[in-house]
């Protein structure tokens, strides 16, 4: 068999679709629904990063603030920038484009955010809600790899989901989300001891751990969705993700690739947080 491709690139396109016409509708309420970003540095992949984001932005008609500051800015400055934004009711969304310079701790920035605006979905306070269950913002690439899984019109309901990777910002919370919707969710992460053994157990596995081509078939079992987070950049300068495309593609049911498959959907579904603040703050 091989497996069919699950297009991000696509299911983005058809979902800013969507909310391009949400969009319309605010506006025709008076809302303009406006996302603010924060760039500290010159970092090249966040100034990509944050380009994206904004082209997207201008995709669907949601108003783009980009702040930018040099690498050598203090905390406390940051934070009197956030806790500005915090108060401007013209600002829906705050995203702060990370990593951050060592001299800025990053938690504290997250936690500086004002929940009702934190469409990133990091704040300790959006991420306890998320795990009970209650409505909120969903971090974007766990729920962007959900909507992905969805959208194949599958019962996640007592399938067998195994995330490799364990970080608060994809591995952590995807579990949670699939956990959500009734699936038996398996951890795994440097530390397990026979990893293979594990992810052949899979019904549906995503890996996400920034190790080029880890995955190989033999960690696959046959007719798994397998969703691939990674971004890796071989010597030779060509993208790769944690998953070896083209030897898993082979026994799975479903795959995505890299690029247009998980990275699409991260930024689709900050746009959806961001029209939901905005809808959200002005009820």
């Amino acid at each position: 068999m091989t497996a069919q491709i699950i297009n991000g690139f696509e299911l983005a396109k058809e979902k800013r679709a969507q909310l391009a016409k949400e969009v319309e509708q605010l506006k025709r309420e008076g809302i303009v629904p406006s996302l603010a970003v924060i760039l500290v540095g010159d970092h090249p992949a966040s100034q990509s990063y944050v380009k994206a984001k904004q082209k997207a932005c201008e995709e669907i008609g949601v108003r783009s603030v980009l702040l930018t500051f040099p690498s050598d800015i203090s905390e406390s400055f940051l934070l009197e920038q956030i806790a500005r934004l915090n108060e401007d009711g013209s600002v829906h969304g705050i995203l702060v484009q990370l990593p951050l310079p060592p001299q800025i701790n990053e938690l504290h920035v997250i936690e500086a955010i004002a929940p009702e605006k934190d469409v990133d979905g990091f704040h300790p306070l959006n991420i306890g809600r998320m795990m009970t269950g209650q409505q909120t913002f969903l971090p974007c690439t766990p729920y962007g790899i959900l909507y992905m899984v969805q959208s194949l019109q599958v019962d996640i309901a007592g399938k067998h989901v195994v995330v490799v990777g364990r970080s608060n910002i994809v591995g952590k919370p995807v579990g949670q989300l699939f956990l959500r919707e009734h699936a038996t969710v398996t951890y795994c992460h440097s530390r397990t001891n026979d990893l293979e053994a594990i992810t052949r157990q899979a019904d549906i596995l995503i890996v996400a751990v920034g190790k080029p081509k880890l995955i190989t078939s033999s960690y696959v079992k046959k007719g798994a969705i397998v969703i691939d987070v990674g971004v890796n950049r071989l010597e030779d300068g060509k993208l790769c993700g944690d998953v070896d495309f083209d030897d898993v593609k082979q026994i799975a049911s479903y795959i995505t690739p890299v690029p247009k498959g998980v990275g699409p959907m991260t930024i689709t579904m900050l746009l959806h947080n961001t029209v939901q603040a905005a809808r959200e703050q002005h009820k």
